[in-house]
């Protein structure tokens, strides 16, 4: 979308094409009984400049209320809070010494500006370097399995780098707490925003309209085919999908540039989404290291977001990251509810299945692009062998976690790249497309 207004505001004719029936993608919003919110859970950090850039443009950045989080860790079967220095001094699952060397790693981590040379070594490698064994295996190697599975073997020291040097920019030059964003209304009010700005603009949407194939044509231009009959020629086309669905959708790309494409790792997701009459914790985010838990983390949106939002009621995601090959993708809607439930109980004793008004499942096979050794060596480019095809996915993240303005920014930058300041008349001059399934229910 990003990229759509940009090429707009070039004086570009652009079309954009979604496979979904809605705009957003994994930023889309949807309906919990009576409360309408995002289908995943996200914030907006203080730090996050593209993005507030973006919310500044819609006329929403004055808007955005920012309020602070508490954190919750689950451990030994044990809810820990470690939201400010005295509870982490007195976190259980760590002695005095491994706390140490634990804030030895968040505090260099922080101060590292290249992330080059952290390509080089394994996760687990500069983990175990700079935290020790203790601190790597209670608490690093579980939360690191809840989010890339056994990808974290393959996984550089960058990825615990960006995300580490990400959370600690939250918080704000003085007041040294974490602060987080959102605009009332989430993504639902805006993209509604900005999906009005892109139509002021003269961007033609598309919805609900999945695309078979990219192919040039004889007479040098761009066919995008929509179903064995339907096609339409452009000058020239953006995809924005996940790398492996890309070498898919281009077959006429060399076989070096499928090859890379289909070689870059994701990590999938299962995310329940729970309306509850009442909440579970005060906390934002619990994190869990305890592999037996079928979801990785609690997510209490609203610990974070005013009750008034959710109609006085508790919203609450349970992310389950994993392969994009897992047979978990093919669980039942009735096994997933019965085993998330469950765990909720062990850990909050005091919940009651009764409390739950709504319980939503969103399962997203291709999410996070894995930063394995040397990644940003194997990234693909935006251009491709193919004139006027270009590719711009969330792979191309580099010193950076995915995340709604880190996209962004790759947006911002792509379109400096291979965009041109210059108006064209050509009504068929650029079509940026987007293909993301319909989240499951």
């Amino acid at each position: 979308m990003t990229l759509a207004l940009r090429l707009a505001q070039q004086g570009k004719a652009v079309t954009l094409i979604e496979a979904a029936p809605y705009l957003g993608g994994v930023a889309s919003a949807w309906r919990l009984g009576d409360v309408i919110w995002d289908r995943h859970y996200h914030v907006t950090l203080y730090s996050d400049n593209y993005l507030r850039s973006l919310l500044r443009e819609l006329g929403l950045e004055e808007e955005l209320r920012w309020n602070r989080a508490q954190t919750g860790f689950f451990a030994n079967s044990q809810l820990h809070s470690i939201s400010n220095a005295l509870e982490f001094l007195w976190f259980p699952p760590l002695n005095l010494y491994e706390k140490a060397r634990l804030g030895i790693t968040i505090v260099k981590a922080s101060r590292i500006q290249d992330s080059t040379d952290l390509e080089k070594v394994s996760v687990e490698e500069w983990l175990e370097t700079w935290s020790g064994k203790g601190v790597t295996r209670k608490l690093w190697l579980p939360l690191l399995r809840a989010k890339l599975g056994d990808g974290y073997r393959d996984t550089s020291a960058a990825f615990i780098w960006s995300t580490i040097a990400r959370m600690y920019s939250a918080r704000r030059t003085g007041a040294k707490a974490e602060m987080f964003g959102y605009v009332p209304g989430g993504y639902a009010r805006i993209l509604k925003v900005f999906e009005e700005l892109l139509v002021r603009f003269g961007v033609t949407l598309r919805l609900g309209q999945s695309v078979r194939a990219v192919r040039r044509t004889c007479a040098g231009r761009l066919r995008v085919e929509f179903g064995r009959t339907c096609s339409e020629d452009f000058s020239r086309v953006a995809v924005t999908t996940a790398a492996p669905l890309t070498a898919d959708i281009c077959p006429t790309l060399q076989d070096r540039e499928k090859v890379l494409l289909r070689g870059i790792a994701y990590q999938g997701l299962i995310c329940a989404s729970l309306l509850l009459k009442n909440p579970l914790s005060p906390f934002y985010i619990t994190n869990i290291a305890d592999d037996r838990l079928p979801f990785t983390a609690v997510i209490e949106m609203s610990a974070l977001v005013d009750r008034d939002q959710f109609g006085g009621k508790s919203l609450v995601y349970l992310p389950k990251y994993l392969s994009p090959a897992s047979s978990n993708y093919g669980l039942s809607y009735s096994q997933i509810r019965e085993d998330f439930l469950k765990a909720l109980e062990e850990m909050h004793p005091r919940f009651n299945r009764n409390d739950v008004e709504c319980f939503q499942i969103s399962r997203v096979k291709y999410l996070l692009p894995i930063p394995t050794i040397n990644y940003s060596a194997s990234i693909p480019p935006f251009f491709t062998s193919i004139p006027g095809l270009y590719l711009v996915n969330s792979a191309q993240i580099v010193n950076g976690t995915l995340n709604v303005n880190e996209t962004v920014g790759l947006a911002e930058s792509a379109v400096r790249r291979f965009g041109d300041p210059v108006p064209v008349c050509n009504p068929n001059q650029a079509l940026f497309t987007h293909e993301l399934a319909p989240a499951h229910s």
